[in-house]
């Protein structure tokens, strides 16, 4: 497999949850998913999914009850497998994530510069988090590099998003 064929090529967020997002959470979704498929690193491991066939990859983002839910599959249509991750490690960190994501575009609207940066590097940090979260929950099953599992963490908390 080439280095270009370990990739996501194209990604789509199944929640039926919600009909239309917040207009920030929209732009948080595009941004994220166009970020995501320009550059990125995602290979399936051979010893979790068998013998995977070759990328580009589809990558549909879903949850299912406790788990968040990996279908992946290659652009010609080859079913890779699903991998459900336990939802659980990532409660807290999203939690705290929509917390002070709330503080930060309330603050962008009457608070001062600094008071902006400092939410800003919460938001980072916590993101960062939930990054590193998503990287150990996956290690062995897929490899990503730290861009492609932030832009995954934004997507992972689209699915929690409710309105």
């Amino acid at each position: 497999m080439s280095g270009n064929d370990n990739r996501i090529a194209h990604v789509e967020i199944d929640n039926p949850g919600v009909v239309r997002y917040h207009p920030d959470v929209e732009r948080e979704i595009e941004v994220a998913i166009y970020d995501l498929v320009e550059s990125n690193l995602f290979t399936p491991e051979a010893g979790h999914f068998g013998e995977p066939p070759d990328g580009p990859y589809v990558l549909i983002l879903g949850s299912r009850g406790r788990h968040l839910l990996f279908d992946i599959s290659n652009q010609a249509g080859e079913q890779v497998g699903a991998l459900p991750l336990p939802l659980t490690p990532f409660r807290k960190t999203i939690k705290d994530y929509f917390t002070v994501c709330e503080s930060y575009y309330e603050a962008i609207r009457t608070a001062s510069p600094s008071q902006i940066e400092a939410l800003d590097m919460g938001r980072r940090g916590l993101h960062n988090e939930g990054s590193e979260q998503l990287r150990d929950l996956l290690s062995g099953r897929i490899t990503v590099d730290h861009d492609t599992a932030r832009r995954l963490f934004t997507l992972i908390c689209a699915l929690h998003t409710r309105a």
